[in-house]
């Protein structure tokens, strides 16, 4: 089997999940498939390979990462090396901060709520909600 080097084209499954984009290659292949990846504006297949130089669109969660390929290896390494396969548009990793900072936001609003009520709690739920007992 021949090694990938830099500058050889490489599947976007095995790139995204050498990347460390998606954890597995089949959690990968499942995200191009459910078309949450776009190479240079078209939507491709697990088996579409990339070359340094392409564009890729990726959405993971509520997050769009928009990225350069800049090394194309098929070896997952540390997260460093992960970091040098490719550059973020400043502008994604901007949006990016916003959206983690209004999700933030959003998730202050909300109570809390503790779990179950108690024995006793949910007495008075019950007295609360079908009135005094007669």
């Amino acid at each position: 089997m021949q090694q990938a080097t830099d500058t050889n084209p490489i599947r976007l499954d095995k790139w995204l999940w050498a990347a460390r984009f998606f954890k597995t290659r089949a959690l990968a292949s499942a995200a191009i498939k459910g078309g949450k990846v776009e190479v240079n504006g078209h939507k491709p297949k697990p088996a579409t390979h990339i070359r340094p130089g392409d564009d890729l669109a990726i959405q993971r969660g509520p997050f769009e990462y928009r990225v350069m390929v800049e090394r194309a290896i098929a070896r997952r390494g540390p997260p460093e090396e992960a970091a040098t396969l490719y550059t973020e548009a400043p502008e994604s990793a901007a949006r990016r901060a916003t959206q983690a900072a209004d999700l933030k936001a959003a998730v202050a609003l909300y109570p809390q709520v503790p779990g179950r009520p108690s024995k006793r709690d949910r007495r008075r739920i019950i007295r609360f909600t079908r009135g005094p007992a007669s």
